[in-house]
């Protein structure tokens, strides 16, 4: 068994008794974020190959950043599991709840990890100086500026974990995949959210990987890989990456 496997196999685990407390906690003032974003760790497993299946035995104590974190519920995976020093990051206004889950965690866990209210559409400070790694999963297309963001990202953080919505076409048929381009929503297009707002190509997004100071290290596709487009549920298609920084600190 690979270092991966290993850790996925506890990452699943430590789904299972975090959604076990969380049913057991059921708070009456907020409910907790909908989605399994421990699923997450599926697509991780899917990304990373050859040496870099074990990245995260070099992540073990050192600090991390889950930015855009929902509950938090990876952070607190990373910080148990790994002794990682964890700054979960969101944005109270667009969080499901409020980050009252991750913060009714940190109590239910006796957790160390420090939650932050941070609204990466302002000229932002991020809590630490510097990060082994960020994650930065499902996040970039809910962000106006998502060049400034990478490049402010990539001066303190060694790695980057990320993933987001691409598009293979334009509504009306137009080929993107090949092009570096980004498609701007309009603010009911995609669920009627209107903080859904840039969806690249697979070639646009790494021309921003490359242009904010980050070199590709692994890099799939999950999801509609046939005729993705920007605003249709039914055709939604998910890039993962890992991410090495050029200018970090």
């Amino acid at each position: 068994m690979t270092d991966f496997d290993a850790l996925r196999d506890r990452a699943l685990a430590f789904r299972e008794d975090l959604l076990a407390r969380k049913e057991k906690i059921a708070p009456a003032e907020f409910e907790w974020y909908p989605y399994d974003t421990m699923a997450n760790v599926f697509h991780l497993d899917r990304l990373l190959s050859g040496e870099n299946r074990s990245v995260f035995g070099s992540l073990a104590g050192s600090r991390i950043a889950d930015i855009g974190a929902a509950d938090g519920d990876f952070g607190f995976f990373l910080e148990q599991d790994l002794g990682c020093r964890v700054d979960v990051i969101d944005n109270a206004p667009t969080n499901f709840n409020g980050l009252r889950g991750a913060r009714r965690l940190v109590e239910e866990l006796s957790s160390s990890v420090r939650v932050h209210e941070i609204d990466l559409d302002s000229q932002f400070e991020l809590p630490a100086e510097r990060y082994g790694a960020v994650f930065f999963l499902g996040l970039l297309y809910h962000l106006k500026n998502p060049f400034y963001v990478l490049e402010a990202l990539a001066k303190r953080a060694d790695r980057c974990f990320l993933s987001t919505r691409v598009a293979r076409q334009a509504p009306d048929g137009t080929p993107l995949r090949e092009q570096p381009v980004a498609y701007l929503l309009d603010s009911a297009e995609a669920n009627d959210d209107a903080t859904n707002f840039w969806i690249f190509s697979e070639a646009g997004l790494k021309r921003l990987f490359d242009r904010t100071g980050w070199e590709v290290v692994e890099f799939v596709t999950v999801g509609c890989q046939e005729g993705s487009e920007p605003g249709r549920a039914d055709r939604d298609e998910r890039a993962f990456a890992l991410l090495r920084s050029r200018t970090a600190a």
